[in-house]
């Protein structure tokens, strides 16, 4: 009985992989060729602003903190969002993909805020302890004020959209 169920369950496994699947020279599956599979949602479109705030702010460089993959999603976490581990320029679009209102940016990047705040207290602290290393770690300090700055003027910049807005008098 339980042999029957198994091969049913096998044939039909196989059968799924034969349709979502193109078969490779080497017998593996090709998921890039099949647009079935994967995220289509990975194609919806997203705000214009999207693309500063992954160069500026997933650049340590530029930031001045590193923000993992847990780090975005404890962030969406604190604003009741939910959005997979992904790779983290994909999970920034996907926490501002529906964005309408200024109130939500401005919770978002206070949630941002709170994760890099606690990132320049740990500088602060290791610039204290570390003297010679002052000015390595007031520099990183430097870069999250200026990127904090750029949170306010995306939220000053950002125009609300209501559903009722009709797109031919914006």
């Amino acid at each position: 009985m339980i042999n029957g169920n198994m091969d049913e369950l096998r044939a039909e496994f196989d059968k799924f992989v034969h349709d979502k699947c193109d078969m490779s020279e080497d017998g593996s599956c090709d998921t890039d060729s099949n647009p079935d599979l994967g995220d289509a949602v990975d194609e919806e479109p997203y705000p214009g602003f999207v693309d500063e705030l992954q160069e500026r702010l997933l650049a340590p460089s530029k930031s001045g903190v590193y923000l993992s993959r847990i780090d975005i999603k404890r962030v969406a976490e604190g604003i009741d969002e939910s959005i997979p581990i992904k790779e983290r320029d994909k999970m920034i679009k996907a926490l501002f993909r529906h964005t309408t209102k200024r109130e939500y940016l401005s919770t978002a990047f206070a949630e941002f805020n709170k994760h890099m705040n606690g990132r320049v207290m740990i500088y602060t602290e290791l610039a204290e302890a570390f003297p010679l290393s002052r000015e390595i770690f007031d520099g990183q300090i430097a870069k999250v004020k200026k990127t904090q700055k750029m949170f306010d003027q995306i939220v000053a910049d950002y125009e609300e959209i209501e559903p009722t807005f009709d797109p031919m008098m914006i």
